[in-house]
């Protein structure tokens, strides 16, 4: 067996990895497409609901500094990994145990908790793979695949609800992909145990160099983007509440949003293997014309919004994660993705609570801070791209 990778089995393991995402989108994203509802029925208010997701959102990202630091420290990537995918797999079929809302809400936050956990780790793995075919590559293809089992989940849940009117029903069927994500991550494990390796096996202390200064004006570029992108729930909010689309049709747009997730991580992440980080700036401004088109245009717009939506988010889970590989050294990678990570749902989730404050208050101001904001995070790029000339 190989102790390293190769070009080859670095494919692999992206694809195999890509695979785990796939069933694991399935589980998790058709559960958090009907939690909302389900919570509903068991009494939540509507501002339970949004603080529940909101906490475990916003605790999910904060988590990621502590699980980043504890892979880099200990080198335990693939335990760290392993035990993340259990915890965030059994709390999809857990749901269906739960007779209150607050037990649901336990069920909910555990999930983005073993999101967060295994993620920084797992991301690491990904970008040693990552070194042999490119970074943008790597998590461009990943995401492509992890963006299919968020395509298929809620419809999986859709056509349980349909036929048996239970959402206890549709989380145990839920638990299929969730049993088949932990197979799978396990045997992908057990074929490519040096994915934990660093270069040459080497395992240098994480604090032997700080993050460079590099990676801190990446963050905060990436942390405007993040500020400045409204989050779906408000752009679906506002298709039904304004009439802009039915309400039969929001969900298809999510599907055609998401599909533009997958093309978009692909070929964001092949531009940015062959250019760099000028490949973010077509991409922020795709992010920064999309709130006009959702917020104050018609059918037409609000297609090309929800395409040009989807787009930016793969750019978001494809280059930025690609562009931390590029920057940080292996022995301080997963304490970074976790700090990226934090900057970033901690700006997501400022940015959303104001722009659906500014919804119910001044609806013409909420798109023009996320435009600004949008344009705003190329200043930091443009000195990232100065600084590495």
């Amino acid at each position: 067996m190989a102790e390293a990778f190769d070009r080859k089995s670095a494919l692999a393991f992206i694809l195999a990895f890509g695979v785990v995402s796939l069933f694991a989108d399935m589980a998790y994203e058709g559960m958090r497409g009907i939690s909302g509802p389900f919570l509903a029925t068991l009494g939540a208010s509507g501002t339970a609901v949004g603080v529940i997701a909101g906490t475990g959102e916003l605790a999910g990202y904060l988590l990621r500094l502590g699980s980043g630091r504890l892979a880099d420290r200990t080198h335990l990537y693939w335990p760290i990994t392993l035990a993340g995918y259990a915890l965030q797999m059994a709390a999809v079929p857990a749901l269906a145990l739960a007779g209150t809302w607050w037990a649901a809400a336990l069920f909910i936050i555990l999930e983005r908790t073993g999101k967060a956990l295994r993620n920084p780790a797992a991301n690491t793995m990904m970008s040693r793979a990552g070194e042999q075919i490119g970074q943008g590559w790597a998590f461009g293809l990943h995401e492509a695949l992890d963006q299919t089992g968020a395509l298929v989940g809620p419809l999986i849940a859709a056509l349980v609800l349909a036929r048996h009117g239970q959402y206890t029903t549709a989380f145990l069927w839920l638990g299929v992909p969730a049993v088949v994500t932990v197979l799978i991550v396990t045997g992908v494990a057990l074929r490519f145990p040096y994915a934990a390796e660093g270069p040459a096996g080497s395992r240098p202390p994480p604090s032997a160099d700080g993050l460079p200064r590099d990676f801190w004006i990446y963050a905060a570029s990436a942390g405007l983007v993040a500020f400045g992108f409204a989050d779906w729930p408000l752009i679906a909010f506002h298709f039904t509440q304004a009439k802009v689309v039915s309400p039969a049709l929001v969900p298809v747009l999510y599907a055609v949003a998401m599909a533009a997730t997958g093309v978009g991580a692909l070929i964001f992440g092949r531009m940015f293997d062959r250019y760099g980080f000028v490949t973010l700036v077509p991409a922020i401004l795709i992010a920064a014309v999309t709130a006009p088109l959702v917020f104050f245009g018609g059918r037409a717009a609000a297609i090309a919004g929800a395409l040009f939506w989807g787009v930016a988010l793969g750019m978001e889970n494809s280059s930025l994660n690609a562009g931390i590989a590029r920057l940080v050294p292996d022995r301080a990678r997963a304490g970074a993705f976790g700090i990226f990570s934090a900057i970033f749902g901690i700006a997501w989730f400022a940015g959303s609570a104001l722009m659906g404050t500014l919804y119910d208050h001044a609806f013409t101001l909420l798109v023009f801070v996320s435009v600004a904001a949008e344009l705003a995070a190329l200043v930091p790029l443009f000195a990232l791209l100065e600084a590495r000339k």
